[in-house]
């Protein structure tokens, strides 16, 4: 259980893990001496939703539980995805809908990576024909009398590097 948080203080840290389903299980706050119940999110790895001569896209998932009885409205979406500790795209995603009220919310997150930024860990590449990554995804949400709220996400992973045979497809 969380202690007694000034409210100032928005942002609620967890992360899953990578043998897991990277499921983010958020504790309850306390603020004011009553507990704040916030969403559960769970994040799913990157999958390939397009290829062109750009870039290279990648699709994730984020399921959301809202546990209010009132849409929650969802202000942002940021990401970072890294490579070897070196962030090789980021994004931000404004206004991408609403939580429904009690219910999970499936919201889709495009990651685009140009690919002059996927040379620049060509490295890795070589070894074993994927790039391990990091993903790093903030969740803006607006809760009613306490304002914005982030809730951190984080995955771990490899992505298989798409051949031309993908643009085909």
């Amino acid at each position: 259980m969380a202690s007694e948080t000034d409210v100032s203080e928005k942002e609620v840290k967890a992360s899953g893990t990578e043998a897991e389903a990277s499921e983010t299980v958020v504790q309850p706050m306390k603020l004011g001496g009553g507990l704040l119940k916030v969403p559960v999110a769970t994040l799913s790895g990157l999958s390939l939703k397009g290829l062109s001569f750009q870039s290279v896209e990648y699709l994730v998932k984020v399921s959301v539980h809202n546990p209010y009885p009132v849409p929650i409205p969802v202000c942002d979406i940021t990401y970072t995805l890294k490579s070897d500790g070196r962030a090789i795209t980021s994004g931000k995603i404004e206004d991408p809908g609403s939580l429904k009220a009690n219910d999970k919310t499936v919201l889709e997150v495009t990651v685009k990576v140009p690919h002059n930024a996927l040379l620049s860990i060509v490295k890795d590449m070589a070894k074993d024909f994927d790039i391990d990554y990091e993903l790093d995804l903030g969740l803006i949400v607006d809760l009613p009398l306490f304002g914005n709220l982030t809730i951190p996400l984080s995955k771990k992973g490899e992505i298989k590097i798409p051949v031309l045979s993908d643009l085909f497809k």
